[in-house]
């Protein structure tokens, strides 16, 4: 199965905390990366197979544009990282994120 990477940063805490609650309910995605980007943005990667993960991102978007205050500073979806890609950013799935597959 194709499998794809998406990402959102927000401003500020609840913002990211409402997408990343939406995204892992509204596909089969797994949540493999979180962090503080910089000036108070945060920012969240899922992956899932591509049909899965498009959903979830939308579901992500509009909980973190809904969210009281919340800013979406940026988002993308990455179909079929190459394995280099993988291996050099955060986004691998490891043992704590591997249960929730």
């Amino acid at each position: 199965m194709p499998v794809a990477v998406g990402v959102i940063q927000t401003l500020g805490f609840p913002s990211i905390l409402a997408a990343a609650d939406a995204m892992v309910k509204g596909g089969r995605v797994t949540l493999v990366y979180f962090d503080k980007a910089e000036r108070g943005q945060f920012l969240v990667a899922i992956r899932g197979g591509i049909s899965e993960v498009k959903p979830a991102m939308e579901d992500g978007l509009e909980a973190a544009r809904n969210t009281y205050g919340g800013e979406v500073v940026s988002h993308y979806i990455v179909p079929n990282p190459p394995e280099n890609i993988v291996a050099v950013l955060p986004i691998d799935y490891t043992e704590v994120s591997e249960p929730f597959r």
